[in-house]
């Protein structure tokens, strides 16, 4: 078999990196839209309960549309998808508690803070060497973070279990990064999606009780965020992460904040501001300079075809 030529094999690889950058830019958009959507959804069912009815959904819909993707995972693949799919409930329950107790710009701007875990904890447990452009560009993210968020600050339970929801999210990103692979990328992400869903619908009953919606526009919120902000999303966020490495992906996905302001701004009334503004261009400068840096050491490591 004739092996494709140096150049062109970068060009592929760059292709196949653009692909996924903008699958998880469109992740991103999902995720940014459900705020306004939940934050309406929880004022009428609890949140576990709505959490639990929302990734059941995906689940079941993931599986019926491809109902063998799970059984052609090795036994060694399903328990990395349990894993995951463990910490990933664990973000989501330390979340939901921590919002109880502290605003939701401050816990927007926490959670937003695995961008900083991500490559912190690579460093230290994975012995992973992280570029100065990419400190560079994490903090400027993270200022745009603080922008976009933070109105105020202090310190309690509420703020502690957000910034366990942080470093929980991290620690999802980078086993994504070390098990996932293009080809179960499905299977993977159906056990995650199951797992949070089982988990959930558990403790559902401890708190506020096992409900289901019951307005039409409950529903819609709930087939909403489980089709396109749960199934899709989290399948995208597993194949992506099969191709990019967890410093990108953290970074990208902090444009979550963004178009979640943007979705407030025009659904839900919000004004537009400065801040908003700014915090915005921080978030997509450093995106823009991760992937430059990204590039130039690609291109510098691989001879172009002339």
């Amino acid at each position: 078999m004739r092996l494709p030529r140096p150049g062109v094999a970068a060009r592929r690889g760059h292709a196949l990196e653009a692909t996924a950058t903008g699958v998880l830019l469109v992740v991103t958009v999902a995720w940014g839209t459900t705020f306004l959507v939940v934050k309406n959804a929880t004022e009428h069912m609890p949140v576990l309960a709505f959490l639990g009815v929302r990734f059941a959904l995906a689940t079941v819909v993931m599986v019926i549309a491809r109902p063998r993707a799970v059984l052609r995972l090795s036994r060694e693949q399903r328990w990395h998808g349990i894993v995951i799919g463990l910490v990933l409930g664990a973000a989501y329950v330390t979340q939901t508690f921590g919002l109880q107790h502290t605003s939701s710009s401050i816990s927007g701007f926490l959670t937003g803070m695995f961008l900083v875990f991500t490559p912190l904890l690579s460093w230290l447990v994975l012995r992973k060497r992280v570029p100065a452009s990419t400190w560079l560009a994490i903090g400027i993210a993270a200022g745009g973070l603080a922008l976009i968020s933070l109105q105020g600050f202090g310190f309690g339970i509420g703020e502690a279990l957000t910034l366990a929801c942080a470093a929980l999210f991290a620690v999802q990103l980078l086993f994504l990064e070390t098990w996932s692979r293009r080809a179960d990328a499905y299977g993977l992400t159906v056990i995650q999606l199951a797992v949070v869903a089982v988990g959930c619908l558990v403790a559902a009953p401890f708190h506020g009780g096992l409900v289901l919606p019951s307005r039409a526009s409950d529903w819609w919120a709930v087939l909403f965020c489980a089709l396109g902000a749960t199934a899709f999303a989290f399948f995208g966020q597993t194949w992506a992460q099969s191709i990019l490495s967890a410093f990108r992906c953290a970074v990208i996905m902090t444009m979550e904040p963004v178009f979640a302001g943007l979705t407030g701004v025009l659904l839900g009334g919000d004004d537009m501001n400065l801040r908003l503004g700014l915090g915005a261009a921080c978030i997509v400068g450093a995106m823009l300079l991760l992937e430059l840096g990204v590039r130039r050491a690609a291109d510098g490591a691989v001879p172009i075809d002339h």
